[in-house]
Order: structure tokens, then sequence, then C-alpha cells
């Protein structure tokens, strides 16, 4: 086992360079379609405008997420014990990529209740294969890049990807939305999406160079895994204090799809400002990566998830307590950089805790209970929303947070200090 772990190791030294690069190109080009699509900008407005509802939206949200909430525990059982993933990441990379097309499509040729439901639909698929998306993509990435690369990895192509992606968001605000182009200028915005994380997509297919693990557990029905979960998280104290931090933080979003309608009372909701707020989401994003990155390769990314959870708690209440363009457009960089920080370090810690075996299953449990907390929290906020007003979603999107920070202070410690010190 000792000169299979080894050999297993100088695979992954020796074919570096090459996935380095296919995870780089797949990041910089897949996610930066992704953004455009997650960002608290175009999805919730476009929803928005074609509704006129808050519930509407929330209820978008929440089926996109309800979509994640099962799917990562199924894609899990089907790859723990495979030698390669890389033949379902494509399957479930695409089938993900083909619900934008959806979208798209439903844009250009729906109206009305019809658009509405297909929306809908979509946006629940859409969340299904995201979540199984998650899982394989983050075993691929444990299992070819070193956890001492992983940092300025996801620095990199975040940042260059949040670049183009700023970029985009505000051309496609200023001269796709707000000019309607080919006559819906959102569906144009979700085509273009598309077609960038598939590009993404084929860059990892060529690149990639996928080690067989030297052990690999056998493979157990669905029901057995699920039964499973209990020992699972109560055998690593540190890894059940970080889920219970992951699922405040997540509560937390129920204000998410409600920062961009919040602010429409301050400022006109043109294709221009959302382009701007989505440039300002974006680039922060952009910026905040590089410091994130190499912060969490340096520290560990209990700092980068300490920092982010106080970023958020900032920006979210200066957005309740804005009232110019200038202090708006600051909310929406700091909840930019905070969302950022968060993603990263939760995609990283969570492969550091616990035996390389357990890894898709430790993936597949944080994915389900964040997809939980996320499915809930948009529809109870649009229905807050629609009858408490937003100060009350909100404020109690701070709460989630100051909870959530709290226990990140107080119990949860750096899963890589905590395995060099046991050893």
């Amino acid at each position: 086992m000792a000169e299979k772990e080894a050999a297993y190791e100088r695979f992954v030294w020796d074919n570096l360079k090459r996935n380095y690069l296919g995870n780089y190109l797949h990041g910089m080009l897949g996610m930066t379609g992704f953004r455009l699509v997650n960002a608290p900008t175009f999805l919730p407005a476009y929803l928005h405008l074609i509704s006129g509802s808050n519930t509407v939206v929330g209820l978008g949200l929440a089926l996109q997420q309800v979509g994640s909430v099962i799917s990562p525990i199924f894609g899990a059982t089907q790859i723990e014990h495979r030698t390669k993933v890389m033949p379902a990441a494509i399957w479930m990379g695409g089938l993900a990529r083909v619900q934008i097309v959806g979208m798209a499509a439903a844009g250009w040729l729906l109206k009305g209740q019809s658009l509405i439901i297909a929306m809908m639909v979509f946006m629940f698929l859409f969340g299904l294969f995201m979540g199984t998306q998650r899982v394989v993509f983050g075993l691929l990435m444990a299992k070819v890049i070193p956890l001492s690369r992983r940092g300025r990895l996801q620095a990199w192509r975040n940042a260059t990807g949040g670049l183009i992606a700023a970029i985009l968001a505000w051309v496609a605000g200023k001269y796709i939305i707000e000019a309607n182009l080919f006559g819906n200028g959102y569906s144009t915005t979700f085509a273009l999406a598309a077609l960038l994380t598939t590009t993404g997509l084929w860059a990892l297919q060529m690149l990639l160079k996928e080690p067989e693990p030297p052990n690999l557990p056998k493979q157990q029905r669905f029901r057995d895994r699920i039964q499973d979960f209990p020992r699972l998280i109560m055998s690593d104290k540190g890894y059940m204090y970080f889920l219970i931090v992951q699922m405040l933080a997540t509560a937390s979003r129920i204000a998410t799809p409600f920062y961009i309608i919040f602010v429409s009372a301050s400022m006109e909701l043109t294709g221009k400002t959302l382009g701007l707020l989505s440039l300002a989401f974006l680039g922060a994003d952009t910026l905040s990566n590089l410091v994130w990155g190499y912060l969490g390769d340096k520290t560990g990314f209990r700092l980068v998830l300490l920092l982010s959870v106080v970023i958020w708690i900032a920006a979210t209440a200066l957005l309740l307590v804005s009232q110019t363009d200038a202090s708006i457009f600051l909310a929406f960089f700091g909840l930019g950089a905070a969302q950022s920080g968060y993603m990263m370090a939760a995609n990283t810690m969570i492969l550091e805790f616990g035996t390389r075996e357990e890894m898709p299953m430790r993936i597949a449990i944080s994915s389900t209970a964040e997809g939980i907390m996320a499915s809930t929290g948009p529809l109870i906020g649009g229905l807050v929303a629609d009858h408490l007003g937003y100060n009350v979603v909100f404020g109690a999107s701070i709460g989630f947070l100051v909870l959530a920070l709290i226990v990140l202070l107080t119990v949860v410690k750096e899963p890589r200090t905590a395995r060099l010190a046991a050893v």
C-alpha cells in the first residue's frame, strides 16, 4: 500500500502542469458562465420582470436549491468506488449546461405563465445537476491538485474568470439587456453563459489526466450511505462544527435574491444599472480571490472563512442603510468579495477533513445540508419581503451570519493545523 501511495503521489506531481492548466481553464471559462447565471442580479431581476412578484423570485431560487439537496448524495454513491470519475464529470457538467440553454430558449420562445413555469423547471434541473457536479469536480481537484497548490489555483482561475465575468456583466447590462439584443437581452446573456461554460468543460476533458487511487471503498446502496451519515458527521467533530457554520452561512442567503430588487427603491433598474452592480459584485470576486487564495495556502482556509463572514455582515448592513449610488456599489463590492471568499474557503476546507476514501460523501453531505437551507431561505424570504418588508429579511440574514461567526470563532479549528498536530 505504501508503494501504491508513493506511485499515486508521483503521478500527481508528474502531471501537475497539465492538470493545473486544465483546472485553470475550466474554472476561468466554465465558472465565468455560471457567475453570470448565479450572480444576484440578472436572474432575480429577470424573474421579477416576467412575474412582478417577490414570491416567484424566491420560489425560483428555492427550486434551484431543492434540486441540489438529494443529487449530491446520488452523485457521491456513483463515483466514490470508481477509479476514474472524469466520465461522470462530463455527463453531469454537460447536463447542467443544457439547463442554461433551456432558460435562454424559454425567453425567446415563450411568454406569460408558460415562460414562468419553464424558468422554474429549468432552474430546478439546473440545481439538480449542479449538485452532482459539485461533488464530482471537487473530488477531481482533490485527486490531481496537491493541497499546497489548491489555494493559488483557485485564486488565479477565479480572478481571471471573475474579471471576464465582470466585464461581460457590464457589457451584457449595457449593450445586450438594455438594447434587448436578438429580441430578448436576458436570453442572449444566458446563451453566452452556456457557451462559456461549455468551452471550459471541453478544455478540462482534453487536458486532465486522472490517477487511479490505491484504495477505494466498495460500492454501496444509496439507502445505506444515507444511513451512514450520522457516523460520518459525528466521527469528526471538526467537520461537524464546520458543517454547522456552512448551514448558518447558507441560511443567511435568505436575502441574496432580493439585493437587486431592494436597491430598485433607490435607483432605476436599467440595463446599465444591472451591468454596473454586476461589475461591482464580480469585480470584487476578481480582486479578492488573489488575496483569499494565497492567504489560504499560507495560513489555512479557516482565516479566509472568518474574514469573509465578517465582510458579509458589514456589506449586508451597508446595503440595508445605503442611500446613495456609491454606497450601494460599495455594498455589492463587499458582498462579492465576501461570497467569493466563503465559497473558496468552504470548498477547500471540506477536502481537508477525514480520509480520502470518505471525501466524496463528505462533499455530498455538505452540499445537501447547504441545499436544504438554501432551498427554504429564498422562498421564506420572498414571503417575508412581501408581507413584512426587506428590512426583516436583511436583519435575519445578518443574524444567521453572526451565529456562524460565533461558532467559527469558538469551536472550529483549522483542519490543516489539527491534522499536523495529530501526526
